[in-house]
């Protein structure tokens, strides 16, 4: 039987006993999240441009945040719950140091040239022409900001896994179907 004040247990990073120790971000999961304990795009949205993390005032990308989501949504539920969520934001946080790390200029955002050093540095080795489209893809006017940085980053990671999983032989080469295709390039 609970007691008045006294729930069975806690949500994950909630305290689950009285002097249990709160992980710190539950708090803020709690506050964007509100009561159904789970953060759609909108709310992560909303989070991600408040923390600043983008170091602008403008809202963080919303299609980032609907890939961040379906990258690390285990459940398919289109949401992220707690775990979820404090692996994002552990993820987020390295992409801001890696990001920051090839800003030379200090700018707030990557040339095509820090870009492809920051995509060499992940393993990724593409022609000068796919940087090139990377770069018009995801920059205005030449520059990638920090949410198309990690737009570009998600997709490239979910591009190459599907594309590694059909390259059995590991030459480089797959055949897709094209329903294949669709479902590879749409899912992410």
């Amino acid at each position: 039987m609970a007691y008045p004040g006294q729930p069975y247990g806690g949500a994950p990073g909630g305290p689950a006993f009285p002097g249990q120790v709160q992980d710190p971000l539950y708090g803020y999961f709690a506050a964007v999240g509100g009561q159904d304990g789970q953060i759609d795009a909108d709310e992560l949205q909303r989070c991600l441009t408040q923390s600043g993390i983008a170091g602008s005032y403008k809202p963080f990308n919303l299609e980032t945040c609907r890939l961040m989501i379906s990258m690390l949504d285990r459940d398919m539920s289109g949401t992220l719950g707690f775990n979820e969520f404090k692996e994002l934001w552990a993820v987020v946080n390295g992409w801001k140091q890696h990001f920051v790390s090839f800003d030379s200029d200090g700018s707030g955002t990557v040339d095509r040239q820090e870009l492809e050093k920051a995509l060499m540095t992940m393993g990724f080795r593409l022609s000068p022409q796919a940087v090139t489209a990377i770069t018009k893809r995801y920059s205005t006017q030449g520059k990638i900001a920090f949410d198309d940085y990690i737009a570009c980053c998600v997709k490239l990671r979910a591009l190459t896994e599907c594309f590694r999983r059909r390259d059995t032989t590991q030459q480089g080469f797959v055949n897709f179907h094209y329903d294949d295709f669709i479902q590879c390039v749409m899912s992410i």
